[in-house]
C-alpha cells in the first residue's frame, strides 16, 4: 500500500451512524393524509348528548343530528343549522332519511316513531306500538313504504307507514334492542343488535324466528351492513367484529384498539383523488375514550386514528366523501369538511353548469418531429420515456473529509466538537475498523482529551452505545492515567464519569432485586 496522499478514491462512502433510534411517530401514509384533510369545525351549544347523526342519501349537503328533544338539520356548506324539528315529548334517540330524501323518520324515548316532511317539518305519521323507549328506526334501502324499529321492549317491528300499523313483530331478543341496519342488497333483510350480546338477521318475508344469530360477547351498541351486503360489523365493549352472514355467521376479523366502549359505527369511503387507495371502503368507529378509528377490514388493520377531547357518541360520513360528522356526549358536533378539486358547490346544485374549462391537451412529441430534439431542461418526461438519472453528488461532512485524507485524530476531534453522539460513535467504529482509535486517543492533547471524557461521561452508560464506549472508557483511563493526574480539569471529568457509572450500577442492582421478587410470583401465576 502506497502513501495516503497518492491514493485516488474513485468513490466515497460517508460514515453513517449504525445505531439509529426509531421514530416515535409512524410516517404519515397517503391514507392518513386523506383522513386528516377533513378540517375540523366545531358546532357547540346542542344542549345534550348527540345520540345519532344521519346524512341525506340524495342531497349530501344536509345531515341531521338528534339531541335532547330536538332533531336539527344542518348544511355541510356553512356548517350551520338550517331547520329544527321540536315536536317531541321525550329525548330523540335516532333518525333516518328515506331513500329519496323527502321524508325523515325519528324515534324518541317515549316509544313513539314519527315521520316528517324534510322541507316543511310537518309530522305526517305517528307510529305507536312500542311499550318502551325506541332506540333505532331505519328505512329499508329503496323502500319508501316501510320502516324497521326496535327498542327496550326487546321487540323488532316492521311497519307499514301509510296505515301506521306494524305488519310484523319479530321476537327473539332477551334484552334491550339498541341498534339495527337494513341490507343494501335486499329490501327485506335487516339486522339488529341487543344488550343480550346477540346480533340477529331477520327476513321480512318470513314471520318466523331469525334467519341467523351471532354472539358478539358483549352488549351490542351498534351494527352496520358493509357495502357488499354479505358482511356485518358489530360494536360492543371495546371491540369491533366483522361477520360473514352469507357464510353462516363466521367471524372474519376483530379490532380491539379502543380503550372504552365503542358507541357508533359507519362506513367511510376514500375519495377518488387519493391515489391507489381510491374507491375503497373503511369502517369508522367512535368510542367513549374520545378516539375515532379508521379500520381497513380488507387488511384487518387500523389505518388512522384521531383524538377528541370528550367521549364520542355518534359518527356519520357523507355519500360524496366530502363531510364527516362526529357527535359527542356534551352536545358538541365536530363536523369535518374536505375540499374537492374541480367541483364547486354551484356545480353540485346546478347539473347543467359547464364548470371550469381546463387547459387544452398538448400534443405528444414524437422522434419524427424536430421539436423533440430541442426540448429544454424544464420539459417533463412522458409516461413511456426511459429516464437516465444523473448521479447525485455526495456531500461530505467535515469528519468525512478528514477521514478521506487519513487525518484520523482531527476527524475524531471534529466530530466530538459537533456534539452528535450518533456521528461520534460512527466515527469511532470506523477508526476501530482501521485500527487507529487507540492511537488517536494517545495523541490527544489536554483540551481534546477533556472533550472525549465529557462525551464518555454523558453517553457511556446509554444501552445503545455502552457496548463500545465502556470498553473505550477503560482503555482511555489506562492510557492517559498520568495526564489525568496532572490536570485538575481532567480529574473533575473523571470524577463525573465515575459518578455516572456508579449511578448506573445502583440502578441495575435495584432492577435485579425487583426481578428476584417478581420471578417467583410469575412462576406461581403460570402454574
Amino acid at each position: 500500500m502506497g502513501e495516503p496522499n497518492s491514493l485516488s478514491l474513485t468513490r466515497t462512502f460517508p460514515v453513517k451512524p449504525k445505531l439509529k433510534a426509531k421514530a416515535r411517530t409512524p410516517k404519515e401514509t397517503p391514507e392518513s393524509k386523506y383522513w386528516s384533510s377533513f378540517k375540523r369545525h366545531e358546532i357547540p351549544n346542542l344542549v345534550s348528548s348527540i345520540s345519532s347523526v344521519s346524512f341525506c342519501p340524495t342531497n349530501p349537503s344536509i345531515f341531521s343530528a338528534s339531541h335532547s328533544t330536538s332533531l336539527t338539520l344542518f348544511s355541510t356548506e356553512t356548517m350551520a343549522p338550517t331547520s329544527a324539528i321540536t315536536s317531541f315529548r321525550d329525548v330523540v334517540s335516532c333518525a333516518s332519511f328515506r331513500c329519496d330524501g323527502l321524508l325523515i323518520a325519528a324515534s324518541d324515548l317515549s316509544g313513539l316513531v314519527q315521520v316528517f316532511d324534510v322541507k316543511s317539518r310537518t309530522p305526517l305519521r305517528k307510529l305507536r306500538s312500542h311499550s318502551r323507549p325506541v332506540h333505532f328506526v331505519q328505512y329499508p334501502v329503496l323502500d319508501k313504504l316501510h320502516l324497521v324499529s326496535g327498542g327496550d321492549d326487546a321487540v323488532v317491528k316492521y311497519w307499514d307507514v301509510a296505515s301506521q300499523t306494524p305488519l310484523l313483530d319479530f321476537l327473539g331478543h332477551k334484552d334491550y334492542v339498541r341498534s339495527g341496519a337494513c341490507s343494501p342488497s335486499s329490501m327485506d333483510m335487516f339486522v339488529t343488535g341487543s344488550y343480550d350480546h346477540t346480533v340477529k338477521l331477520w327476513d321480512a318475508r318470513t314471520n318466523s324466528k331469525s334467519v341467523l344469530e351471532v354472539n358478539h360477547g358483549k352488549p351490542v351498541e351498534d351494527v352496520i351492513f358493509l357495502p357488499s351486503g354479505g358482511l356485518v360489523a358489530t360494536a360492543g365493549g371495546n371491540s369491533v367484529k366483522i361477520w360473514d352472514v352469507i357464510g353462516g355467521g363466521k367471524m372474519v376479523g376483530s379490532m380491539e384498539s379502543h380503550n372504552k366502549t365503542v358507541t357508533s359505527l359507519c362506513v367511510g369511503k376514500l375519495g377518488k383523488d387519493s391515489g391507489e387507495e381510491s374507491d375503497q371502503f373503511r369502517i369508522l368507529s367512535v368510542a367513549l375514550d374520545g378516539y375515532m378509528k379508521v379500520f381497513d377490514y380488507s387488511k384487518m388493520k387500523v389505518t388512522h386514528s384521531m383524538r377528541f377531547p370528550t367521549p364520542l357518541m355518534s359518527v356519520g360520513f357523507s355519500p360524496d366523501c366530502s363531510s364527516r360528522v362526529i357527535g359527542t356526549s356534551n352536545g358538541i358536533l365536530y363536523a369535518g369538511k374536505r375540499k374537492t378539486k374541480g367541483i364547486t358547490a354551484s356545480n353540485l346544485s346546478n347539473p347543467w353548469s359547464l364548470g371550469s374549462v381546463g387547459e387544452p391537451q398538448r400534443r405528444a412529441l414524437r422522434p419524427s418531429h424536430f421539436r423533440y430534439f430541442h426540448r429544454g431542461q424544464g420539459e417533463k418526461p412522458t409516461e413511456g420515456d426511459y429516464l437516465v438519472m444523473k448521479p447525485k453528488k455526495v456531500k461530505l461532512t467535515e469528519h468525512d473529509k478528514l477521514l478521506k485524507k487519513f487525518r484520523h485524530k482531527d476527524a475524531l476531534v471534529s466530530v466530538l466538537a459537533s456534539k452528535n453522539p450518533e456521528n461520534v460513535v460512527a466515527v469511532m467504529e470506523e477508526l476501530v475498523a482501521r485500527k487507529k482509535l487507540l492511537k488517536c486517543v494517545s495523541n490527544l492533547n489536554t483540551e481534546e482529551l477533556g472533550l472525549l471524557l465529557v462525551f464518555l461521561q454523558k453517553h457511556s452508560t446509554l444501552p445503545r452505545y455502552s457496548s463500545l464506549l465502556m470498553g473505550l472508557t477503560r482503555k482511555v483511563l489506562e492510557l492517559r492515567a498520568e495526564d489525568i493526574r496532572a490536570s485538575d480539569a481532567l480529574k473533575d471529568h473523571t470524577r463525573n464519569l465515575k459518578r455516572s457509572v456508579d449511578e448506573e450500577i445502583r440502578i441495575l442492582q435495584s432492577l435485579l432485586e425487583i426481578q428476584g421478587i417478581i420471578s417467583p410470583l410469575l412462576r406461581i401465576a403460570g402454574r
